[in-house]
């Protein structure tokens, strides 16, 4: 299909019979003359609006480009953190400013208390539950959920499990005896700084190139190599001044 644009026909203020050279009463002389605006359909792809993912900024990657995890999907979507809750809650609160909602499992309630009063200006933005205890969400295309699970190396199976709009973030604070089932079920894992015999686990896990291998140990605290599918990158999470006041300064452990 073309598109068109054609001129106005002549308005009342034209003299009857008026034609190329005479003047129009009322709405000035002639304008210059031009072709029709069109376009032919293979020239339709240069009016392309490139979009990007939408979600969560959750740092920065090596080249500076906003780094983001959707984490608001119509098809389920399960991650795995190794790493420390600090970084967790700030993806909690940036998801929590997308509009999602954030309900997190925990016997840490204290650590996430502040959090969620800070974040529930109001409304139940962030809901903290035992252990175990996550009711169901009632997650929909207006109200995406992300369970927030820090349950420890050894979390139980979960009531809340990954869903349409609802996606699932398990933080391990280091290796244990699940972690290959959890990272094998995973669509994704983000790797924090480890032990140099945990960072050889996870890259016979996870398919590391040996310099990724090497390089997890010495990792800083807001840096988290991400993996999906055989693909890596790693992401610096750069807190902002009012995530750093409310959370501290940035940590590995807790």
């Amino acid at each position: 299909m073309t598109t068109t644009w054609t001129p106005a026909s002549p308005g009342p203020g034209s003299a009857p019979g008026a034609g190329p050279g005479r003047p129009r009463f009322g709405l000035g002389l002639f304008g210059p003359r031009r072709g029709r605006h069109e376009l032919a359909p293979e020239e339709y792809e240069a009016l392309a609006l490139p979009v990007g993912d939408d979600g969560v900024v959750i740092g920065t990657d090596p080249h500076g480009a906003p780094a983001v995890l959707g984490v608001a999907r119509p098809t389920p979507f399960d991650a795995v953190l190794i790493g420390g809750a600090w970084t967790a809650q700030v993806i909690a609160l940036r998801t929590v400013g997308t509009g999602a909602r954030v309900a997190v499992e925990t016997g840490r309630r204290g650590l996430w208390t502040p959090l969620a009063q800070a974040a529930n200006g109001g409304q139940q933005c962030v809901t903290l539950h035992d252990v175990g205890r996550v009711p169901p969400q009632g997650p929909s295309v207006h109200a995406p959920v992300l369970v927030m699970r820090d349950c420890g190396a050894r979390p139980p199976r979960g009531r809340a499990v990954t869903a349409p709009w609802q996606s699932v973030l398990t933080l391990l604070p280091y290796l244990g005896p699940d972690a290959p089932r959890l990272l094998g079920g995973a669509d994704l894992v983000g790797v924090q700084r480890v032990s140099p015999e945990e960072a050889q686990q996870l890259g016979s896990l996870l398919g590391l190139p040996q310099t990724d291998v090497e390089a997890l140990p010495a990792l800083p605290e807001t840096v988290t190599l991400w993996c999906a599918r055989r693909s890596w990158t790693y992401v610096d999470v750069r807190a902002t001044d009012t995530e750093t006041q409310l959370l501290g300064a940035p940590r590995r452990m807790d």
